[in-house]
């Protein structure tokens, strides 16, 4: 029989820095909504990963509890965020996040 080896926390937490730092820039490059939103669920699942590794090393697997909840928000996000754009953006070929703010009144 083998050994496992356990992966160290370190290694899940500069992954999920990494993972979180593509979705800032996917954000605060990037203007279409989609990809914003996408940029978001990155960022969500970043913290997901967080709340994994964390569990499986100081809390007795209580981080699952807390990354299921975090998995329900980002799903009601995207769910209401998708509607909001396709609302927004219907008739319009090219989407842009800073038409929005044109249409305050």
């Amino acid at each position: 029989m083998s050994q496992m080896m356990a992966v160290p926390v370190s290694y899940y937490v500069g992954l999920s820095a990494v993972i979180f730092f593509i979705g800032v820039a996917g954000v605060l490059v990037r203007r279409n909504p989609l990809i914003m939103l996408m940029s978001i669920e990155l960022m969500f699942n970043a913290a997901n990963l967080l709340f994994m590794a964390f569990a499986r090393a100081w809390l007795h697997n209580a981080g699952h509890i807390f990354a299921f909840l975090v998995i329900t928000v980002a799903a009601a996000e995207a769910a209401i965020g998708l509607a909001i754009v396709v609302t927004v953006f219907r008739s319009a070929k090219h989407v842009d996040v800073d038409d929005v703010a044109l249409m305050k009144g």
